[in-house]
Formats: structure tokens, C-alpha cells, sequence
């Protein structure tokens, strides 16, 4: 063992520092994914709680600390149940950065950019220049990886081809079909109607309605790429990894889904300035 320094009686070595450095970073992950969340009231709850229970331990009371042990002896099954999402999260967090992953999708690259090569993903964006234009709300999910069977269980199958009209007479505002969520798999779309997660990220603008809130909230639970529209404004964002794009122009937003289609897609997406309403520039 090969010690660096001493510090009273305590010797540290290599091992030490690379514990405390792969604990920092975990503490530091932890604290982005509940970071304006109510998890983050939660989480400091647990701790005054478990604070208490030391001092009522200490002070040797013993009917207040049999009562608070019995729930610190449960206390890992109810983080568990309580932080649930924000676990899911993290865990999706570690799987997308680990080198299986990286190369379990180098290894099938070849057959997935031949795939999507069939998709013809100008027809999406025909559609969404429609949708700004007349200040239709949609919301498009894409997704390479997984079939999201569940959320498409909760909206109408369809399993149809990627067109332009067919996307319009979906999110059209007298469709039965408009009222949710268009995800598209395997250049197809597989499902309408679907029902998202919505995020409690409390620092998302006061002006983002549901719409944009389930874009945000089911790219934090899943592996997509989801494109919002607002009906009020038409104005347009890209949701990625609980972060969001706007202000981009349709060529940009063709050129983000495609990255994100053939795994191409930059580490850190940074936020660009929102677009000016067309009333403003005018």
C-alpha cells in the first residue's frame, strides 16, 4: 500500500482519494437529477429525520428511538419507493455513459443508419412548419432504441407510415387523435394519442403549458428525442436527456433529429436564445 500523506492518525493513500473522488461524483449526479424537483423536500426530510434519530439515541430515549428506529430500519425500501423516477433516472444516466453501450451500438451502427436512411424525416418537418404556421400543438416522439411498448399501450396503434398528411390530420384540432402524443419508431408511426410523463422540473418557464411539459418529462424518463409544438405561440422545442432546445430553425431541428437518429448527437446541448414571436420581428 503506498501512503501519499498522514493526517493525524489517519494515513491516506491512492485508494482513498479514488473513493472519495468516485463518491463525489455520485453525490454530484444525485444532486443534478433532484435538483428542482420535490425530491429534493423529500430528501431533506429523510435526513432531519434520520438527525433526530441519532439525537433521541444519544440522549437515550429509549420509546422515541425504538418508534424512529423501526422506520430507519425500513429506510432503504422507502427511498427506494419515494425516490423511484429520480433512481430510474440515474440509473439510465450510468447505462448511457458506460463503453457497453458504446459499443453495443457501434457493432449495429452499419444496419441502424441503413434503416433510417428509409425514414423519410423531411415529411416530419413539412408537418412541423405547418404546425408553427397555423399554431397547431403536436408533440412527436423519436425513439431508436426502444419500442416504448407501454406508453404506446396508453394511445391508438397505428403503425403507419411517416407522412406529412398524415401527421397533420392527427394533430388536426378536431381529431380525436389530437390530444396527446405521436411516437415514431422504426420510421413508423407506431402509436397516437399517447399519454406522457410530465416533468416537476420547477424551473421550466411559467409559460410552458402540458405540452411541453410531457416532452420534457418523457425525455427524462426514457432514451428519446421529443419535439413539442405549442399551440398558443408555435413556437418549437427539442427535449433531450430532461433538457430543452428552442429558438432553432426547421433545418436545425432536421439536423438534431437525425443526429440523434444515427447516434451522431453532441454530449451537451446548449440552450439557444428563444426565437422572437412573429409579431415582435414585425
Amino acid at each position: 500500500m503506498i501512503f501519499l500523506f498522514k493526517i493525524g492518525f489517519l494515513d491516506v493513500t491512492w485508494v482513498d482519494l479514488v473513493d472519495i473522488t468516485i463518491v463525489s461524483v455520485l453525490l454530484y449526479q444525485v444532486y443534478k437529477l433532484i435538483r428542482g424537483s420535490i425530491a429534493v423536500n423529500i430528501f431533506l426530510g429523510i435526513l432531519a429525520l434520520y438527525l433526530i434519530y441519532l439525537i433521541v439515541r444519544a440522549a437515550q430515549m429509549e420509546l422515541l428511538a425504538t418508534i424512529l428506529g423501526q422506520f430507519m430500519g425500513v429506510g432503504v425500501l422507502a427511498i427506494i419507493i419515494l425516490f423511484q423516477p429520480e433512481i430510474r433516472k440515474f440509473l439510465l444516466v450510468i447505462g448511457r455513459s458506460t463503453e457497453f453501450r458504446d459499443n453495443f451500438f457501434k457493432n449495429i451502427s452499419t444496419w441502424r443508419h441503413q434503416y433510417n436512411a428509409d425514414f423519410d424525416l423531411h415529411q416530419v418537418i413539412e408537418a412541423a412548419k405547418t404546425f408553427k404556421a397555423t399554431k397547431t400543438g403536436a408533440l412527436i416522439v423519436f425513439s431508436h432504441d426502444t419500442e416504448l411498448k407501454f406508453y404506446i399501450e396508453t394511445g391508438e396503434v397505428l403503425d403507419a407510415e411517416v407522412t406529412k398528411g398524415l401527421l397533420l390530420s392527427i394533430f388536426n384540432k378536431s381529431s380525436p387523435l389530437h390530444d396527446g402524443a405521436v411516437i415514431i419508431y422504426k420510421g413508423r408511426i407506431k402509436a397516437a394519442r399517447c399519454v406522457l410523463p410530465v416533468s416537476e422540473n420547477d424551473h421550466l418557464p411559467a409559460h410552458y403549458g402540458l405540452r411541453h411539459r410531457s416532452a420534457i418529462g418523457m425525455s427524462e424518463n426514457t432514451d428519446t428525442l421529443v419535439m413539442a409544438i405549442s399551440e398558443e405561440t408555435g413556437r418549437l422545442i427539442l427535449a433531450r436527456n430532461g433538457k430543452y432546445i428552442r429558438g432553432l430553425k426547421l433545418k436545425q431541428v432536421e439536423q438534431k433529429i437525425l443526429q440523434f437518429l444515427h447516434n451522431d448527437e453532441p454530449t451537451n446541448w446548449e440552450e439557444l436564445p428563444e426565437e422572437e414571436p412573429e409579431e415582435a420581428r414585425a
